[in-house]
């Protein structure tokens, strides 16, 4: 956003020169101006600054120097070597002669001597290009597939078809569209009959939000269900209807989905199908109301009343809030063990069987992921059937608390059953949690609010950009298995250290095409600094900062950061470049991204704003390294 910070003096800041209007180029020489870059300072002075390429770093040229041996050109054959010793795969390798002729071909380049080679510029012009070096394996699944669905973590969205504020925004397809061609494999509807009970519409119940027609989110589903990924994709119904409603679901699902639709002959699963045999198909998974029900005493809210959030929780706001700790939270839910029941909000366990029990027999059919829970506590709930397999659901506050002391029972129930985490309550604003809480305890289906923003969601994002962004990634292997002993994973213990991550940021380029002159400072050129870190485990999270580069659209950091690791297999690398600014540094741009998918060497890495939407131009050139 553009500042409203009092007018500089013209010296601050190493002012590449001052004119007073009417000077040579001061008013008349707009072209060169803009090439200059310049800023109105008080009333008499333009001040000016040159606008710079992205330089090539020393280590780009060591690089450079070393696999040409030292000549001033680099041909294919040197170039594959570079890539082979990157550790690219033989494909890649092979592609070298087109990364030549992209490259030649973007810089406006024919052939010296008719040979295809590559200056020390080009080689970093190709260094610095997204599709030619991206940071991360290309698009390709690489997992295994073939394990039962409760081996995955799985891209789940929470009240997939609200558009805004969990209260009073719309409720509408385009959402669900929007998740699923970003690679979201759960989508979730909230089902309630409509104003004349004879028909179903989808909806946050007992708010203020406009309804969607169950048929239209249906029919979007299907048509949008595998434009990112073949896997399967999960309805999970919250269920507030009556029996000749719930028949009407069944018509409009087989409908709708026909041989698409997957459900098993047998009354109940042993064991999950696998993401393989399950390609191209939908599944339904539900169970008797929970979150949103407050049939027992609950009040609609009032339509006079006007929804408000308090400072530092509205939209506009939610990039700026940082992820809570994961030990902060069991540390807090640790102090209030004083109820570790399962609590169905106000439905009693009489009203949840006779539900299931009226719900007629070709609904009850086609409910795949069947969701249930055992009686009594939390821990109670976490008890395994080894005759069966089902789904559970916690709010994150649930889970904090039972984690907080039985850590490995949520483990152990993961290993073969799947497990939900939804947002608690209070989350108003369709903001969201640390995912890490459900990640290391083995929960699949980690359920975000994917309309919302903020640092969370960058989290959840990144995360899926593992195995192809297929939205199905395996579950690190420590977490599936069980010692003789009996005993599982215990994420709260001390874990060794794996590996350490050496990154390191040179430099970053594109803001002055994607962004106005003023929009970071109207005086002078913004003062980029970057900050990285890890996202994981407690003893793995930490973000650390660059220096400031003052006046500066293409900043150069040229520092390195250390990392060591205990668990690399769910760590996610974080890196954010912002703009100081005495009052309120502004956003320059974000990324996540899965340390296991980095692929080691200089590379490019694009940002994307507050929204999760890639800039058109703003990248940074960064190098991994593991040690």
């Amino acid at each position: 956003m553009e500042r409203k910070n009092s007018p500089p003096t013209p010296t601050r800041r190493g002012a590449n020169e001052e004119r007073k209007p009417g000077d040579p180029g001061g008013s008349g020489g707009e072209v060169e101006a803009a090439a200059m870059g310049s800023y109105k300072c008080c009333i008499f002075f333009t001040r000016r600054f040159a606008v710079s390429d992205a330089s090539t770093p020393e280590d780009v040229r060591t690089l450079f120097s070393r696999f040409s041996g030292g000549a001033p050109y680099m041909g294919i054959d040197e170039l594959r070597r570079y890539l082979a010793a990157t550790g690219e795969s033989d494909g890649e390798i092979d592609a070298a002669e087109r990364i030549v002729d992209r490259v030649l071909q973007g810089r406006s380049r024919t052939p010296r001597f008719g040979k295809p080679t590559l200056t020390v510029d080009d080689f970093h012009n190709f260094l610095f290009s997204e599709d030619l070096n991206p940071p991360i394996r290309q698009s390709k699944v690489h997992h295994d597939m073939n394990a039962p669905l409760s081996h995955y973590f799985i891209y789940t969205g929470h009240n997939s078809y609200l558009t805004g504020n969990q209260l009073s925004s719309d409720c509408s397809d385009a959402p669900i569209i929007k998740a699923l061609q970003t690679g979201v494999r759960v989508i979730e509807l909230d089902m309630w009959p409509n104003s004349s009970k004879d028909d179903i519409d989808i909806l946050h119940g007992r708010t203020l939000t406009a309804p969607v027609s169950l048929m239209k989110c249906l029919t979007s589903i299907k048509g949008y269900a595998f434009v990112a990924s073949p896997y399967p994709v999960i309805i999970t119904l919250e269920d507030h209807l009556t029996s000749d409603l719930q028949a009407k679901v069944a018509k409009m699902v087989l409908e709708v989905f026909g041989d698409i639709l997957y459900y098993p002959e047998s009354k109940h699963l042993q064991e999950f199908p696998s993401p393989e045999a399950l390609k191209g198909r939908v599944l339904l998974s539900t169970k008797p109301p929970k979150e949103y029900l407050e049939a027992k005493g609950g009040t609609m809210i009032d339509r006079g009343t006007e929804t408000k959030f308090s400072k530092g929780e509205n939209e506009e706001s939610a990039w700026g809030i940082e992820v809570p700790d994961i030990q902060d939270e069991l540390q807090d839910a640790n102090k209030h063990q004083d109820d570790l029941l399962y609590q169905e909000r106000d439905v009693a366990e009489d009203d949840e069987q006779k539900a299931c029990k009226n719900a007629p027999l070709e609904y009850k059919h086609l409910i795949t992921i069947k969701a249930g829970k055992q009686k009594g506590s939390l821990v109670d709930a976490l008890k395994s059937d080894p005759e069966k397999v089902r789904r559970l659901s916690l709010s994150e506050q649930e889970l904090a608390k039972v984690a907080a002391r039985h850590g490995p029972n949520i483990v152990s129930f993961t290993q073969r059953n799947l497990l939900r985490i939804y947002p608690k309550g209070t989350r108003f604003n369709s903001s969201n949690y640390n995912p890490f809480l459900g990640w290391v305890h083995g929960a699949q289906m980690v359920a975000f609010n994917m309309q919302g923003y903020g640092r969370a969601l960058w989290l959840m994002n990144g995360f899926y950009k593992a195995n192809g962004g297929c939205g199905y990634v395996k579950k690190p292997d420590f977490v599936m298995q069980t010692c003789p002993d009996g005993k599982v994973f215990d994420p709260t213990s001390d874990l060794p250290v794996k590996t350490t991550l050496k990154v390191k940021i040179y430099t970053g380029d594109g803001w002055q095409h994607d962004f106005k002159q003023t929009h970071f400072d109207s005086y002078s050129p913004p003062d980029f600094y970057a900050k990285v870190g890890i996202a994981g485990v407690p003893s793995d999270s930490v973000m650390k900062k660059t220096r400031v580069v003052e006046d500066n659209w293409v900043p150069v950091w040229e520092e390195q950061f250390s990392f060591e690791l205990t668990v690399p297999e769910i760590a996610l690398l974080r890196v954010e470049v912002h703009e100081y600014d005495v009052n309120e540094d502004d956003f320059g741009g974000q990324t996540v991204l899965p340390v296991s998918e980095l692929r080691p060497g200089i590379r490019t890495v694009a940002l994307f704003d507050h929204q999760g939407v890639k800039f058109k131009s703003v990248k940074l050139l960064m190098s991994f390294e593991f040690v």
